[in-house]
């Protein structure tokens, strides 16, 4: 992976580019040239998934300009009274992209405004304002992200299986015989992500039966954000036609490895594209000391960070030592970085100049979860912050007081108390404003009693009989 990226103006169809600096109406003719019929004017909501309308082709400059208008109320975290004015969608020309699986129809990433002016509480925008910190300190965040998912078949007693009968060891991480009998599907999602010019350059079956993963181009923040909340959009439809279900829910089974989306990040110098988490003398697998103040304003703020990184109830069986299973989860429990140790929730891999944050799963909203990794490394060297040692030993196999000595704490144990976490560091109210703030702990607060509300399987397996 490139720790500067290349941001290429994105693909149209296979091999066509979208030329930069076309006017509304230059576009509409070039898209409508191609046999594009319908425009969507996407967002998204809280959880990261794309809401839209659509519009005839004819009508892409009007759309452009901001004609199609959404009732905040009737979304999750779109904070708006039924009463408010609604509000309106700004396209990004240069996120547009011609669905593989439908080329009739492109599809292009919005930024929500109200009465002419950006809406302080959308996902997007939220990054583009952190985004615009950094280039004040002449920075730009690079950022690629792993991402992981199952793809299941549901039985005719609707139990989930994976997609594939033989995918049934014990030990199925880079299990070649899985990769090969779901090749159909991942050949389709594999060609349209290239068709659309992301540059994948792996792909693998995972720890987990039916799980697996893609790996494509570093880029800026914005783009790969972009791309992530497509990609979920595509592996739907695309193994959807196939019969299957792909699954971004970070733990849909106690005893397999969750789904992880590791965030990969650099800061790189806003004119030269120079990657400034190289060190000076390019030694080993470190970072510099700008890396190094970037990873401790992240591990300051890490509980607050979990709420956005991890912020489903699901999320926090993902981050446990050891569950139903056997071995280790491979799930980042600890507050402290290191080399290429998985244990730890900030990872130097072995080629160095960038950063993995390895607690961020699928089911996050890559805006958000971007926007706060980036705010806290700003913080972290808008005040010189330094990380400490690093941790360097398999961090599960230490005793609590081992633990202690060193300094390592615990992520948080359940989105319960990552949330009241958050809601505590004033962080999350200066990066997402505060109605958005407000609504994100609302809804949290109000999943996780909802959680405590339902009467779960195990409860009745356990207690029905019990006494």
């Amino acid at each position: 992976m490139s720790a500067t990226g290349v941001m290429e103006p994105p693909c149209l169809a296979p091999g066509l580019r979208l030329p930069e600096g076309l006017s509304a109406e230059e576009a509409r003719t070039q898209l409508a040239a191609q046999g594009v019929r319908y425009a969507l004017a996407s967002f998204v909501d809280l959880h990261g998934v794309c809401k839209a309308k659509a519009v005839p082709i004819a009508h892409l400059p009007a759309m452009l300009a901001g004609s199609e208008l959404f009732t905040g109320a009737a979304l999750d975290g779109v904070p708006q009274d039924v009463s408010d004015d609604e509000v309106a969608t700004l396209p990004d020309l240069s996120s547009a992209t011609v669905l593989p699986w439908r080329p009739d129809t492109v599809w292009m990433a919005s930024t929500l405004h109200l009465h002419g002016q950006p809406f302080e509480a959308c996902s997007r925008g939220i990054l583009e304002r952190v985004r615009g910190q950094a280039a004040r300190m002449g920075l730009r965040f690079h950022l690629g992200v792993e991402t992981e998912f199952f793809v299941l078949k549901r039985g005719a007693d609707g139990s989930l299986a994976p997609a594939s009968s033989s995918d049934s060891l014990e030990k199925p991480c880079y299990d070649l015989r899985g990769l090969l009998d779901n090749l159909d599907w991942l050949d389709e999602l594999v060609q349209a992500m290239n068709g659309l010019g992301w540059g994948v350059y792996s792909f693998d079956h995972e720890d987990g039966n039916g799980q697996f993963e893609t790996d494509f181009g570093y880029a800026d923040a914005l783009i790969t954000a972009d791309r992530v909340t497509f990609f979920r959009l595509m592996a739907r439809e695309i193994t959807r036609r196939h019969g299957l279900i792909a699954s971004f829910m970070p733990k849909p089974f106690a005893d397999r490895t969750g789904s992880g989306a590791h965030f990969n990040m650099s800061l790189a110098d806003l004119e030269s594209g120079t990657n400034l988490f190289t060190p000076a003398d390019g030694a080993g697998s470190w970072v510099s000391p700008l890396g190094r103040q970037f990873i401790a304003g992240i591990l300051r703020h890490a509980p607050a960070l979990c709420a956005v990184i991890a912020p489903t109830v699901n999320s926090y069986k993902r981050l446990v030592v050891q569950g139903s299973m056997s071995g280790f989860t491979w799930a980042p429990v600890f507050i402290c970085y290191g080399n290429n140790n998985r244990t730890n929730m900030l990872r130097i891999p072995g080629a160095g100049s960038r950063v993995e944050c390895r607690a961020a799963d699928s089911s996050c909203n890559p805006y958000l979860a971007a926007a706060m990794l980036l705010a806290a490394g700003l913080e972290g060297i808008r005040e010189g912050l330094d990380p400490g040692e690093p941790n360097l030993v398999n961090a599960y196999r230490l005793s609590p007081e081992e633990r202690e000595a060193r300094g390592l704490h615990a992520l948080p144990r359940t989105l319960g108390e990552a949330v009241e976490a958050f809601a505590a560091d004033p962080l999350g109210r200066e990066v997402f404003g505060e109605a958005m703030a407000e609504a994100f702990i609302s809804f949290k607060r109000q999943e996780w009693a909802s959680y405590h509300g339902a009467i779960s399987r195990w409860e009745t397996e356990r207690y029905l009989e019990l006494f």
